[in-house]
């Protein structure tokens, strides 16, 4: 252990039992579940029941009255003209991957909007695809394994300097779900049809939401994780019928939800009943699209990948020709399978239910996991138009919607951290590449051996596009029962990942990954900036406060922690060494401190 067993109790205890003895502790009610929940990590006993203190009650967010988006109308937002070191590195918690001194001074000279444009207009990197190639991936040997993917999809997401693409990127890969470890039948080259994917979602996530739909509709991992390439048009001898799971999840998951939604997200309701927005007989109707699409084999075969970066092509005798009605519309019969599905998309495109449910996942990912029905509202009305183009173009314009959710109010008010119900449990993943982020940390062989951190035991609990299912890695519905977020019917959806096992697996994990000579990995940090802070622990939490948690941390934690470092002593035998052992112990304590894991 970086510092004695009896020391990490005591940090424990003072802060968990501050946490949970206020009888005003509505602000930290998030907190206190992941506290309780870190209790074993940090070797302490305290109860661990999974349930927030009797005296704790939580309030819900302001609610609409009827749920009419004309009741949300968007107030004028302000916003400061000098933005302080811990709001920059609060909007970057939102916005990035993480903050770093380099990242906080950018957003304190562009303001929040000009970085936003300055991210938006930086190109993109090299691709996950070409980084396969250039280390030899597509060598045969290869062909049946995953190798390389993790290694690809790490280097982006803690190196590419586009963060605010890559959070996108990340955001939208847990709504328009694709798995890896689903890719089967389809001719082997997983690493480079995962690659591929990612990399269609990083080169559309600053477009429009309709352009993006058609996209992973004809993406060779998606119709193999959603099953429906060489779908096939009903056979009357067998009474064989077309596959209907990617009809159902492209409704149910990615545009328009199970029920009937206003454009606050709150429900549509006819005499106190929700309605369901789909029915089976739609699945069935739209599934007959999605028949006579296959890989394009143009000039190939499957001996090489290249293949899986083309897009499906159609297979006309494959093809259900007759008409297929969904959604109150039909589409009619006699028209080609590129037409069925371009008229397919444009009607579920055109539901009302796709901006509030796409608009509210978004906000999720980003700022919180109980936006207001008014924020949910405002984000909405720019999905459904944003202010400036005409046509299709004007509705899912992802650069206009991205603009507002980020620079809303409620994202950029601090009063909000004081609001019981504002801000959301920090993913694992995300926990990694703060610090990653926060200390520059780089793969001086540019192979990235980070590898697969899916087990929740030892690692993260969570791997880029290894979600264990096509629901992602958590409902961003999901409440946690027996709490008083479910007593407040209040969702905490990144909760869904959390257990005792989980928390002690991160915390391990993260332990090696900070001491650089430990765990196999062959990552490097930078904490030159820290170095010279090792002797002055104040200081030297301070910076790791403002960088980790945006000065988040409360101030007992602050000096729980400071004493902590305090007391591992520098000496001058080894005095280099020592002041390491305190930066480690420094971080791995922030990393591990309720206040960190939620973002607020």
């Amino acid at each position: 252990m970086l510092i004695d067993e009896k020391t990490q109790q005591e940090i424990s205890k003072e802060s968990l039992t501050q946490s949970h003895s206020s009888t005003n502790s509505d602000n930290n009610f998030m907190r206190n579940i992941v506290a309780t929940s870190s209790a074993a990590v940090l070797a302490t006993a305290c109860g661990g029941d999974g349930k927030v203190g009797p005296s704790e009650t939580v309030t819900s967010p302001p609610a609409s009255s009827n749920g009419n988006a004309s009741n949300s109308a968007s107030s004028a937002t302000v916003l400061p003209t000098v933005i302080s070191d811990a709001a920059a590195a609060r909007f970057l918690m939102q916005a990035a991957m993480g903050a770093s001194r380099a990242e906080i001074a950018r957003v304190q000279a562009l303001g929040y909007s000009g970085w936003i444009d300055q991210q938006m207009a930086i190109p993109a990197s090299q691709s996950r695809w070409d980084w396969l190639r250039s280390k030899g991936m597509d060598s045969s040997e290869y062909r049946n394994s995953q190798a390389g993917f993790d290694s690809c999809a790490w280097k982006k997401l803690i190196n590419s300097p586009d963060t605010l693409r890559q959070r996108i990127c990340f955001a939208l890969s847990e709504i328009l779900v694709v798995s890896i470890e689903g890719l089967v039948n389809g001719g082997g080259w997983k690493a480079f049809a995962a690659a591929n994917y990612l990399d269609l979602l990083e080169a559309n996530c600053f477009g429009n939401y309709r352009d993006l739909l058609q996209k992973i509709s004809t993406n060779t991992a998606m119709s193999l994780y959603l099953t429906y390439r060489g779908n096939s048009k009903y056979n009357p001898v067998t009474s064989a019928l077309p596959d209907e799971n990617y009809a159902r999840e492209l409704m149910q998951l990615f545009s328009i939800g199970l029920v009937n939604l206003n454009q606050d997200g709150s429900l549509a309701t006819q005499n106190g009943i929700a309605v369901e927005s789909y029915g089976l007989e739609d699945i069935t109707g739209l599934a007959r699209v999605f028949t006579g699409w296959d890989f394009d084999l143009t000039g190939g075969n499957t001996s090489t990948p290249d293949y899986h970066r083309r897009p499906l092509r159609q297979y006309p005798n494959k093809h259900e020709t007759g008409a297929s009605s969904f959604l109150g519309q039909t589409i009619p019969a006699g028209i080609s399978g590129e037409e069925a599905l371009s008229r397919s998309l444009d009607i579920i495109f055109a539901h009302t239910n796709v901006a509030p449910f796409i608009a509210k996942q978004l906000i999720q990912k980003l700022v919180t996991s109980n936006p207001s029905p008014a924020y949910v509202a405002r984000v909405a009305a720019v999905f459904n138009h944003n202010g400036q183009a005409s046509g299709l173009n004007a509705k899912g314009d992802m650069k206009a919607v991205i603009k507002a959710i980020l620079l809303d109010d409620e994202a950029r008010n601090l009063n909000n951290t004081q609001l019981p119900y504002f801000g959301k449990v920090r993913e694992p993943l995300q926990r990694f590449l703060a610090w990653a982020r926060a200390f520059s940390a780089n793969s001086p062989s540019d192979l990235w051996r980070i590898g697969d951190t899916s087990d929740a035991g030892t690692k993260l609990g969570q791997s880029p596009l290894r979600s264990p299912s096509v629901f992602n890695f958590y409902r961003p519905g999901y409440v946690p029962p027996n709490t008083s977020i479910a007593a407040a019917s209040l969702s905490a959806p990144e909760m869904q990942m959390v257990s005792e096992s989980s928390v002690v697996g991160y915390v391990n994990f993260m332990q090696d990954i900070i001491d650089g000579s430990r765990g196999g990995n062959d990552l490097q940090a930078d904490y030159s900036s820290l170095l010279a802070l090792a002797d002055k622990p104040a200081a030297l939490v301070a910076e790791i406060n403002l960088l980790l948690a945006a000065e988040q941390l409360s101030t007992s934690t602050v000096q729980t922690i400071q004493n902590a470092i305090a007391s591992i002593s520098i000496g001058t035998n080894n005095a280099e060494r020592n002041k390491y052992q305190r930066i480690y112990a420094a971080l791995l304590l922030v990393l591990a401190s309720p206040e960190f894991i939620v973002l607020k």
